[in-house]
């Protein structure tokens, strides 16, 4: 597995530890609930920018322009 893959999935999984931690308590800590947001954000951000769009990855035509039927 590639270095940068395994950084973006310890960011998704550390954000989502960290936001569920802040949730946890009584009286939320609201600053610890943003950073860990903020690292799950960055970590799904990292890891979409990376994805192909399927209609790039077909070879078949794309019938979203044919109105006829």
């Amino acid at each position: 597995m590639n270095i940068t893959k395994s950084i973006n999935y310890i960011f998704i999984l550390l954000g989502g530890l960290v936001a569920i931690y802040a949730q946890a308590g009584e009286a939320q800590n609201e600053y610890l609930l943003i950073t860990g947001i903020a690292l799950l954000m960055i970590g799904l951000y990292r890891i979409s920018r990376n994805l192909s769009s399927k209609s790039e990855s077909t070879d078949e035509p794309d019938d979203s322009q044919d109105l006829t039927n």
